[in-house]
């Protein structure tokens, strides 16, 4: 497994020059030092997110299969951001996410497809933020079929260099993180992590079987890089603990995550 340690920067918020919050956890649930808690963004960004999520009908409650073969008593559909307000109001929310986690970076790479406009709006919501003095952040995405004419390649947009941020909307199975880590690498460039939107906290596996990790812990063991999320489903819960019109779906939420979470 690389060393989580080397280039990591912990004495100021990282990209923008600012020391840390007083108070500030050094060290996360996985061993990674200079980096923040598991859900890496204040508790406040994490909170506003989920009702912001709510309110776009991105997130809802009930009873949904889900890809697993599960029933899920709430679903989480990132697809569902599809206007120029609510993506750009995503972009800050990825944005302050990764200024609250403390990470050292210097380019965000938006897997082949979801990863494309997030890692295009996050980039234009990192350069615009105070806390980073106006300094711009490049990106760039693949393709998922390689071109044989123009410039060719599987890549598009800034060249992969220096440590680079993953951003995508959920981790499921891995498979976007193990093409993109390849790809960084393969470029001579170095993943730093991974950003998502929704920690969904959950093993994968037959209820007879499940597995010891869930997918997001399984990248950090696998890869040696932290994942960011805005929010988790402990953020969830605690949204649903502290608004009465959503109480009605805190057991069942609960239930859920006492199965099948971590």
């Amino acid at each position: 497994m690389p060393n989580p340690t080397v280039g990591w920067m912990p004495r100021e918020r990282k990209g923008s020059g600012l020391p840390l919050r007083p108070g500030a956890n050094m060290t996360d649930n996985y061993g990674f030092p200079g980096f923040r808690q598991a859900n890496m963004a204040t508790t406040d960004n994490r909170g506003d997110f989920v009702r912001f999520a709510l309110d776009q009908g991105v997130l809802r409650f009930g009873e949904f299969k889900v890809k697993s073969g599960r029933l899920s008593p709430y679903f989480f559909n990132a697809g569902l951001f599809n206007t120029g307000l609510s993506v750009g109001r995503l972009a800050e929310f990825y944005a302050q996410a990764l200024i609250d986690s403390g990470l050292r970076f210097d380019m965000l790479f938006g897997p082949a497809y979801k990863g494309i406009p997030l890692s295009t709006a996050a980039s234009i919501a990192l350069a615009r933020h105070p806390d980073r003095g106006g300094r711009d952040v490049p990106f760039a995405f693949n393709r998922k079929e390689a071109k044989d004419h123009g410039e060719g390649g599987v890549l598009v947009g800034a060249p992969l260099h220096g440590r680079v941020v993953i951003i995508d909307d959920v981790i499921t199975a891995g498979t976007s993180v193990r093409e993109s880590v390849q790809i960084i690498r393969q470029a001579g460039a170095e993943p730093a992590a991974v950003l998502i939107a929704l920690d969904r906290m959950e093993r994968a596996g037959p209820d007879d079987a499940l597995s010891a990790h869930s997918a997001v812990q399984d990248v950090q063991n696998t890869y040696g890089i932290p994942v960011i999320s805005i929010a988790s489903l402990a953020d969830i819960l605690a949204v649903l603990d502290g608004d009465p019109a959503l109480a009605a779906h805190r057991a069942a939420v609960q239930a859920y995550r006492a199965r099948y979470g971590v």
